[in-house]
């Protein structure tokens, strides 16, 4: 789908305030309230807008340490990766899955109360993944900016 500079406008708008009205979002970028439900639809409809979310406050939730883990499995073949990438998804903790190019096989996010709880994470889920050779794990200190915004 080619998107104009409206369709833009609307994105950019929507992708930082989801629950806007779209009254509020026809206001927002300058064009008629029906025109706006229109085009949001068809984003929609193609895909281009995925979901909408609530984006929750990590402390608020107690889930205040982020930690990246590098997993390095023992082989590349279809079955290890595809039975890898099956149990990843049913850890509740991991908030992202990457397959990656360069040394590592994959890069998770995982969310965590704190150390204690990332120990527990690590050895109910993370220890059990299948085909996992090697694993190495990187607290991040602080969250310096943080957005879900692609630049459209």
């Amino acid at each position: 789908m080619e998107l104009d500079d409206m369709d833009r406008a609307i994105l950019r708008v929507l992708q930082r305030h989801g629950r806007m009205t779209h009254a509020e979002l026809s206001e927002r970028v300058h064009l008629s309230p029906s025109a706006c439900h229109r085009r949001v639809q068809r984003l929609e409809q193609a895909g281009v807008i995925a979901d909408y979310v609530a984006l929750l406050n990590p402390r608020a939730v107690a889930r205040v340490t982020t930690v990246f883990v590098e997993i390095k499995l023992q082989g590349q073949s279809d079955e290890i990766l595809d039975a890898f990438e099956k149990a990843v998804a049913r850890v509740p903790d991991v908030l992202e899955c990457h397959l990656m190019a360069g040394s590592a096989d994959y890069l998770l996010k995982v969310a965590a109360r704190d150390s204690e709880d990332f120990a527990r994470i690590h050895r109910q889920h993370l220890a059990r993944l299948p085909g996992v050779a090697q694993m190495q794990s990187s607290f991040a200190l602080k969250t310096v900016f943080k957005t879900t915004a692609l630049p459209v």
